[in-house]
Order: C-alpha cells, then structure tokens, then sequence
C-alpha cells in the first residue's frame, strides 16, 4: 500500500469515526428528550425507541470500530472482482 492509498483509506476511516460520533451524540440528546417527555407521562414507554435506536448505534460501531469494518472491506472486494468478471 502506497503512501496515497493509506491516506486515503485513514480518510474514509476518519469519516466512518464522525459519522459515528454524530449518530451516538444524536442518539443520546434524543433519549434524553424522550426521557424528560416520558416523565411526564404515567406510562413507562421510553425503553422500546432506547433499544430500538440502540440496537442500530451498536450495529454502528460494530460496522466502524469491531471487526464490522474488515469484513464489510472483504465483502466490498469480492463483489467489486464478481461484477469485474461479469463485465
């Protein structure tokens, strides 16, 4: 890998790194509010759009940070030589 290509490849994991700050720091204001809101309510609600939306925030950062990122890249390569072939 040449100098070029690593930097670009830390461009795209910088970029990957925000959009995934961006999505934690969205999802904790949000459940925040939702929270506020649901003491204001006598249901107990709040819980299902927490593990729902968090279920997607772990996603995320399996994607990004875990071992989500190689294997999406392997993924990518197959699938960049199938449709090469395909050509």
């Amino acid at each position: 890998m040449n100098e070029a290509q690593k930097t670009a490849a830390a461009a795209r994991k910088a970029e990957a790194l925000l959009g995934f700050y961006i999505h934690l720091a969205c999802f904790g204001a949000v459940m925040l509010l939702l929270l506020g809101l649901n003491f204001t309510d006598p249901e107990w609600w709040v819980q299902w759009p927490f593990l729902g939306w968090g279920l997607g925030v772990v996603a995320h950062w399996w994607a990004v940070l875990g071992g989500g990122s190689e294997m999406i890249a392997r993924w990518h390569s197959r699938k960049v030589y199938e449709l090469k072939r395909e050509m």
